[in-house]
């Protein structure tokens, strides 16, 4: 009898050891994914992604395939969520409307955070810190700082900040359809510089390191701009939790590990 006792003790304690188990396991398996199951996704356990798909470095493609920074940044940023990502390319001019229309969850496009944005959309904590430039020849010595280019041809589309922030030290605008044909036009000599985003700079740089051009920086004449993702202010927890991964990566150096490999320099840092 005491020998039947102990074997049901046992198979007792066994069951309850089992169900103990069971329980544990369900808690982990909900615990890792509730980062994307309240977020209010387009497509439960999928981070949706609105970029455009045709600006290297930063969302680009390569033999058929969506590649860039931006492309592995967002990977990364739904691996640390615990969900799946899926990317919708769309032309720049409609790309943020997208979010409007829920056409994906999250704009990851190298947009820069502005009052006039911030009213309407929420930004992640920043991946880039958007540090402008002034692209000069490399023979040219008159100028040594920026504010060098006051009286001086400037070569940049009209519409650009980069055309604001060069009127405003001085300098006159020669137009451009776009940013190769202003690095043309110094290279040439017939402006004296052009100003850009250091990482545009780096990124054409490290496809062309032997182009005739030398960068001077900024320093405090332009404010550095913040580069967030995008989303819409219903989407706080979705906010919240993009902006932890983020800064989660930061830390682990993959941030810094991506810049390097599509620019040739850390943009990722103030």
């Amino acid at each position: 009898m005491k020998h039947l006792v102990k074997k049901l003790g046992v198979a007792v304690f066994g069951i309850a050891l089992a169900v103990g188990l069971t329980a544990c396991g369900s808690q982990s398996k909900s615990s890792s994914s509730q980062s994307g199951s309240d977020l209010g996704l387009q497509t439960s356990g999928t981070l949706t992604v609105g970029l455009e798909g045709t600006f290297q470095p930063y969302s680009y493609r390569k033999d058929g395939k969506l590649t860039g920074f931006e492309v592995d940044l967002a990977r990364d940023v739904a691996k640390k969520m615990g969900v799946k990502v899926k990317f919708v390319p769309t032309k720049f001019d409609s790309l943020i409307a997208g979010l409007d229309v829920n056409k994906y969850d999250v704009v990851i496009n190298n947009i820069s955070q502005t009052k006039a944005r911030e009213k309407k959309y929420l930004f992640s904590t920043p991946y880039i810190y958007s540090k402008s430039k002034l692209a000069v020849k490399k023979s040219n010595k008159s100028i040594k700082k920026i504010t060098d280019i006051k009286g001086k041809k400037v070569a940049e589309t009209t519409t650009s900040n980069n055309a604001t922030d060069a009127k405003r030290m001085g300098a006159t605008i020669t137009p451009t359809d776009g940013f190769q044909q202003s690095i043309d036009l110094v290279e040439q000599g017939r402006v004296a510089g052009t100003i850009n985003s250091g990482e545009s700079f780096y990124a054409y740089l490290k496809q062309k390191p032997n182009a005739n051009i030398r960068l001077i920086s900024a320093g405090n004449e332009i404010a550095t701009q913040k580069i967030g993702t995008i989303v819409t202010k219903k989407h706080t927890k979705l906010n919240k939790q993009i902006s932890k991964a983020i800064q989660e990566l930061r830390k682990d150096g993959t941030l810094t590990k991506l810049s390097k490999k599509y620019f040739g320099a850390d943009v990722t840092n103030k």
